[in-house]
């Protein structure tokens, strides 16, 4: 039999989570869904067309990244899965899903901004859900490129996650190493990290030039809850105390509308990066990231030119 495809092993996924309150092994997880799909050893040997992960793994990481997407499930540390207190009650409530309700699940929200980013203004998404099948009418290429959307919207998901378990320290570090492959600095050395008790706010300063004249001032904040102006302006006092003139404030949540007011009325240059553009910027410039090419085959027309 074929494996069957992501949305099958979204219950099967969340009854196996319940039973396992503490957490389970994403590798036993496999081996349990496998055993209650009942796929032979030919199933469990089949792999994607790339041959980096058996097609069955795949789909059941899919569909956890399904119930990740409802906040039903998350992955507390490396290698773990572990339903959510809103998981565990939704599965209670729920001793078998409907066909409709997995088609809720397993619905793909084709949106600019993660749900982890929440409007700041409406403190709600704006996300328009579209059907995770393709429609029979888009053609391949769109089909493509909404494949790679929806892969890179779970990678910046996951990008999160894993800044928000890493300790602080190491957030600091990852945003002077996001600066340095976006092009500031002339070498890494010339962006140093000086986060601490008594930094005045500031947790990374960038020399823009070799002789360290002209400088940018970093404040990096791995917060779950919005930014609101006390902090934009706590920041832009920071930056008038080392006589700056420019400053990037990087956090992994949100800014509150008047704390882009606030950023608006720096003497000089303040720019907000929330966790969407955090996680966008780290997959575009590869860091935390690596890349897999793709090739779509087209035909040569120039080649037949003369045929």
């Amino acid at each position: 039999m074929p494996v069957p495809t992501f949305d099958k092993f979204i219950e099967p996924l969340l009854r196996y989570l319940k039973m396992h309150a503490t957490g389970a092994l994403i590798s036993d997880a496999y081996q349990a869904l496998a055993s209650e799909m009942n796929l032979t050893p030919e199933d469990r040997a089949a792999v994607l067309p790339s041959g980096n992960q058996p097609v069955y793994k795949n789909r059941i990481g899919w569909a956890h990244d399904r119930l990740k997407r409802a906040g039903l499930s998350s992955s507390p540390q490396r290698g773990l899965w572990k339903l959510t207190a809103e998981g565990s009650d939704y599965a209670s409530k729920h001793h078998s899903i409907s066909d409709d309700e997995i088609d809720r699940l397993a619905i793909v929200p084709r949106t600019a901004r993660l749900s982890l980013k929440k409007d700041a203004d409406t403190n709600s998404e704006t996300s328009t859900p579209v059907a995770s099948t393709a429609s029979e009418t888009s053609s391949p290429e769109e089909r493509i490129e909404a494949a790679l959307a929806e892969v890179r919207d779970s990678v910046a998901r996951d990008l999160l996650e894993l800044i928000g378990r890493a300790p602080p320290e190491f957030f600091e570090h990852l945003v002077l190493d996001l600066l340095h492959a976006m092009g500031y600095g002339t070498n890494r050395s010339d962006l140093q990290r000086v986060g601490g008790s008594g930094d005045g706010g500031i947790d990374g300063i960038i020399s823009l030039d070799r002789l360290g004249l002209e400088k940018v001032y970093v404040q990096a904040k791995r917060w779950k809850n919005t930014v609101g102006s006390p902090e934009i302006q706590g920041f832009m006092g920071a930056l008038q105390l080392q006589g700056a003139t420019k400053g990037v404030f990087i956090t992994t949540s949100a800014f509150t509308k008047e704390a882009k007011q606030a950023a608006t009325k720096a003497r000089g240059t303040v720019v907000l990066v929330d966790g969407s553009m955090l996680s966008s910027l780290m997959i575009d410039t590869g860091v935390g990231v690596s890349q897999k090419a793709l090739q779509v085959p087209k035909v040569d027309n120039d080649y037949f030119d003369d045929a």
